[in-house]
């Protein structure tokens, strides 16, 4: 790739802090070389702690802690070179290779950025990302079988792989025109939820039901501007929270939860949402 015509300033490549870089990359290298413990991981053994540290990223980003951001970021960056030094000694690829085909990749879907494409925003960004996606997966010869939706991990968390799926899906054109089609769409699946529920229907035929309001729920989160995945997450955390505050102001009478009423555990519910005000 020449990296000269695509436009880099001096100072973008000065940030790149290449010395550092080079360093860390050592640092692996040495640790993978005399570490018994590093020298005897396998992309399979170490997966885990990579799925670990993403998560642990997002934990920070949702605390809005930047120390932890600038460690767990360390954590995943370590991990990128950890597995790429694995495959160099596989044989299969190296860190070069790595980042040869992101830029690659980068360059090539951001032809507005890269090229002279013009596109009049966001929207059409995406689209032309997955028309360029498409077109790259005709060129790798994988066109009998593709799917618009052919891309999106299965591991993924479902909040978020359904998420991914209707952005898909909505590139090319199959969406509601509004926001106020999703809802009605929600309204439906909850009715129908509400109808198997009272007739009395089988486990098997109300997860189905409740799949597809969550389907609905996550399909209207979009239109608004809400990520699911993140929305689920701050209500789990602000649940825990009040939760905890119950269990404290039970334990300092020398309680537990089971030994309290419903009434006293709501009151004391309402004192963590009051408090919570407060502090806003």
């Amino acid at each position: 790739m020449n990296i000269a015509a695509l436009g880099l300033t001096a100072s973008d490549r000065a940030a790149a802090h290449a010395d550092l870089y080079a360093d860390f990359v050592a640092i692996v290298r040495r640790l993978r070389r005399d570490c018994p413990w590093d020298r005897e991981q396998t992309h399979d053994s170490v997966k885990q702690l990579t799925i670990e540290e993403a998560f642990e990223l997002v934990h920070a980003i949702d605390e809005g802690d930047a120390d932890a951001m600038k460690k767990e970021l360390g954590d995943l960056f370590l991990h990128v070179l950890f597995h790429a030094h694995i495959a160099e000694t596989e044989g299969t690829f190296t860190i070069a290779d790595v980042m040869e085909a992101e830029m690659a990749k980068l360059v090539r879907r951001h032809p507005h950025v890269f090229g002279e494409t013009v596109v009049s925003g966001t929207g059409e960004v995406l689209q032309n990302w997955e028309a360029i996606k498409r077109a790259e997966r005709e060129a790798e010869g994988h066109t009998a079988k593709t799917s618009t939706l052919d891309g999106v991990p299965e591991a993924l968390p479902a909040l978020l792989r359904a998420e991914r799926v209707q952005e898909k899906a909505a590139a090319v054109g199959f969406d509601f025109p509004e926001a106020e089609g999703a809802w009605a769409k929600v309204d439906e699946e909850i009715s129908e939820l509400r109808r198997l529920t009272t007739a009395g229907s089988d486990a098997d035929a109300l997860e189905d039901e409740f799949g597809d309001v969550l389907f609905a729920l996550v399909n209207y989160a979009r239109f608004v501007g809400v990520v699911p995945e993140n929305a689920l997450r701050r209500t789990v955390g602000k649940f825990t929270r009040r939760f905890q505050h119950i269990e404290a102001r039970l334990a300092a009478d020398g309680r537990t939860p089971d030994s309290a009423s419903l009434e006293e555990m709501d009151a004391l519910w309402d004192e963590a949402k009051a408090e919570e005000v407060t502090r806003l």
